[in-house]
């Protein structure tokens, strides 16, 4: 295959605060990164609304877990194909979740060091909402950034495959896929990016949304909304 080449940040959404993503395509292809991080738990999500229910079910999970002795430690690994946890001390895998069938990443705006994000549970249809957070606010922010970079690979992936196939195939496996995911509504007052919807030759969307707020003691406030079709 020739050589992936990704959207930089900046231009796959226009209001993103970085220029570059943090590694290189063939790492989320072929490897995995992994990052360490407590995990506070998830949490039924009834009444999905975008990231104002990401950001609610934090403070929801920061409450219950704010006195707990000992917060499970797990290794978020992601790639292309999605993200699993893995127990930090035996290594089994605890969870596994593709990428389709995650949306609304974002980290919570009172604590820039815990961050979630929405699964879909295609048998169900029911939305659950799994928070972490990391000793860290920039290796949050890692993690979150790491998390669109998949969603970008992804996507490029899914054109390259598309204009290898000849015209016509796969028509039906793009319509199934893009139907197994509802758009989740942006809060109100959120900037949404500037690109335009391709339905007829996309399957994916990525909105950075910044929040305008600066707390004097954190660098940058940053959210990050995806919708993956």
């Amino acid at each position: 295959e020739s050589k992936l080449t990704l959207r930089p940040p900046s231009l796959a959404a226009p209001y993103a605060p970085v220029q570059n993503w943090q590694h290189q395509p063939e790492k989320l292809i072929f490897e995995s990164c992994g990052y360490e991080a407590n995990y506070l738990g998830s949490m039924l999500i009834k009444d999905l609304r975008g990231t104002e229910s990401t950001q609610d079910a934090c403070a929801k999970m920061r409450k219950s877990t704010e006195h707990m002795k000992k917060i499970p430690t797990i290794i978020l690994s992601i790639t292309y194909k999605g993200v699993k946890f893995i127990d930090a001390s035996n290594k089994n895998v605890i969870a596994e979740h593709e990428i389709r069938n995650i949306s609304c990443a974002a980290q919570d705006p009172e604590d820039l060091c815990t961050f979630a994000y929405i699964t879909k549970d295609l048998q169900t249809s029911h939305h659950y909402c799994h928070v972490f957070s990391t000793v860290d606010v920039n290796l949050t922010y890692e993690i979150i950034l790491t998390l669109g970079q998949a969603f970008e690979v992804a996507y490029q992936l899914a054109l390259q495959a598309q204009r290898a196939k000849p015209l016509g195939a796969g028509a039906g496996e793009m319509i199934e896929t893009k139907s197994s995911k509802p758009v989740p509504k942006p809060r109100a007052g959120m900037r949404k990016s500037a690109v335009p919807d391709q339905d007829s030759q996309s399957h994916a969307s990525v909105s950075w949304v910044v929040d305008p707020k600066q707390d004097s003691k954190r660098t940058l406030s940053t959210k990050y909304e995806t919708t993956i079709f």
